[in-house]
């Protein structure tokens, strides 16, 4: 039976190329000279360090134009409260992966409701779309990318 997967992950790869990319940006613009500026990624958690609230929105612009560039999705991102102390100004980043239990029974229902013939089973941070036709699957890849979801979907496993 024709099946897919449908998943929500992120390139740790590129990931950390964008940031690399980020953190060469900063330190030679001239705005961000002697604040000691910079990213860190440590556990799909990414940090910014620097003097300013401003500076903080500034290195966020920076670091979702090279992550869209190297084809991250930033709706994966979630931005913690920024930690401003007397000379220094933090704030993390959460980069979400994995699509959760309600999400995910969220699109189950969906497709459900869509009443096309295919079954929609979670199968732990995934979800597995199975049916008897090829074109019942392109339908529900149709029906998920017009959805209104707040985490990037990405569809693999494709079988005939």
């Amino acid at each position: 039976m024709p099946s897919f997967d449908v998943v929500s992950e992120v390139n740790h790869h590129e990931l950390s190329n964008g940031i690399d990319q980020a953190n060469r940006e900063v330190t030679t613009r001239f705005d961000f000279k002697g604040t000691g500026s910079n990213f860190e990624l440590a556990d799909l958690v990414i940090t910014m360090n620097t003097e300013s609230e401003f500076q903080l929105q500034q290195m966020y612009d920076v670091l979702c134009n090279k992550l869209v560039k190297r084809g991250i999705d930033i709706a994966c991102l979630e931005k913690g409260e920024p930690v401003i102390q007397a000379r220094t100004a933090t704030q993390t980043i959460k980069v979400n992966e994995g699509i959760d239990t309600p999400t995910a029974k969220t699109l189950v229902k969906m497709i459900k409701q869509s009443k096309i013939k295919v079954q929609a089973a979670i199968q732990g941070e995934q979800l597995r779309v199975t049916g008897k036709k090829r074109d019942e699957l392109q339908a529900v890849i149709a029906l998920l990318k017009e959805a209104n979801i707040d985490i990037p979907l990405q569809y693999k496993n494709f079988r005939d």
